[in-house]
């Protein structure tokens, strides 16, 4: 049995590398190769008869038969869409679209009180400092008095900070509410 595969094996690649593009070429769209040897049919007879090739200029060459895949247009429909995803809040949506729609400034200016994270407090001969970090995992010190971009920083102690938070409820009304955020929150505390 393994004389005869190992005898077979050149033949199954030869057969692969050479028969193969003849097979593709039997597929290959039909208007291309049929319209060719209709337009010379047609203009040979008329070479050999001796009759004026000026008198019939316009022959018309048979439709092609079959359409390949690749010759159609997509329709409308059937152009990709960006779907949005179905199990996303429609209103978390919209609160992050218009998140990415703010420009930010740069620096302590453009950290919005909702996505600090307290990392830690230092205690120096200044006053407290406070180490925070944004979703880009940038990191920031903030002390007393500081101005952010939705708020400033009221008090800090070793146990948390507080801001002072500056925004909109959803009917455009100004809303102002002190944040506490704690370095070790208690626990069911979200941070």
């Amino acid at each position: 049995m393994r004389p005869l595969m190992t005898a077979l094996m050149p033949l199954l690649v030869w057969i692969t590398l050479f028969a193969a593009p003849g097979m593709r070429a039997q597929t290959a769209p039909a208007s291309t190769t049929a319209s060719k040897p209709a337009a010379q049919t047609a203009t040979t007879p008329a070479a050999q008869t001796g009759a004026k090739p000026a008198a019939k200029k316009h022959t018309k060459t048979p439709a092609p038969l079959a359409r390949t895949v690749s010759d159609k247009k997509p329709v409308q429909s059937e152009q990709k869409i960006a779907r949005r995803d179905p199990f996303e809040s429609l209103i978390g949506r919209k609160q992050a679209q218009d998140a990415l729609a703010k420009n930010l400034p740069p620096g302590k200016a453009g950290l919005q009180v909702g996505t600090l994270r307290l990392d830690g407090i230092v205690k120096s001969a200044n006053g407290m400092i406070a180490v925070v970090a944004n979703p880009q995992q940038r990191t920031y010190f903030l002390r007393e008095g500081d101005q952010l971009y939705d708020g400033k920083v009221e008090k800090i102690s070793m146990e948390g900070v507080t801001f002072h938070e500056e925004g909109k409820d959803a009917f455009g009304k100004p809303v102002e509410r002190e944040v506490n955020k704690r370095l070790y929150s208690s626990a069911g505390e979200q941070q």
